[in-house]
């Protein structure tokens, strides 16, 4: 897993963005990952571990698995 912190993340809008600490770049976090981890939010600062998924289709890298460091 990847280690992160919280750029930003707006729970009304569901979305927001993570910066990976092996300084690739800000990686998208939905809501639907929150979710799929039994989450209901993030704050800014939050240090967490992340996993990534490419959509095939579009090639946007989103966070797949996450959870709180």
């Amino acid at each position: 897993m990847i280690n992160g912190t919280v750029k930003f993340y707006n729970a009304e809008r569901g979305f927001g963005y993570i910066k990976p600490e092996n300084g690739e770049k800000d990686v998208r976090v939905l809501l639907s990952a929150l979710s799929r981890a039994d989450m209901k939010s993030l704050a800014q600062g939050q240090k967490v571990k992340f996993d990534t998924h490419t959509d095939p289709d579009s090639g946007k890298v989103a966070v797949h698995n996450i959870e709180a460091d």
